[in-house]
């Protein structure tokens, strides 16, 4: 089976089983989290894995005052 074959059959198969009405809906939050996955691969982490400076005085076992 070709590639476009098996596309064709799959996007069949999708339109029996959710509905044409459905499928508006269904492409949207597609194209959405390809977007949200496209963004987070050029923006950098959010968690800040930077190691304390020994001089802290503060540790990790400590309260800040």
């Amino acid at each position: 089976m070709g590639g476009l074959a098996g596309i064709l059959i799959l996007i069949i198969i999708v339109l029996i089983v959710t509905g044409k009405n459905k499928l508006p809906e269904i492409g949207e939050g597609l194209g959405r989290s390809i977007r949200n996955f496209k963004r987070s691969l050029s923006e950098p982490d959010e968690v800040d894995v930077t190691p304390r400076k020994p001089d802290d005085k503060n540790g990790p076992d400590k309260p800040r005052q």
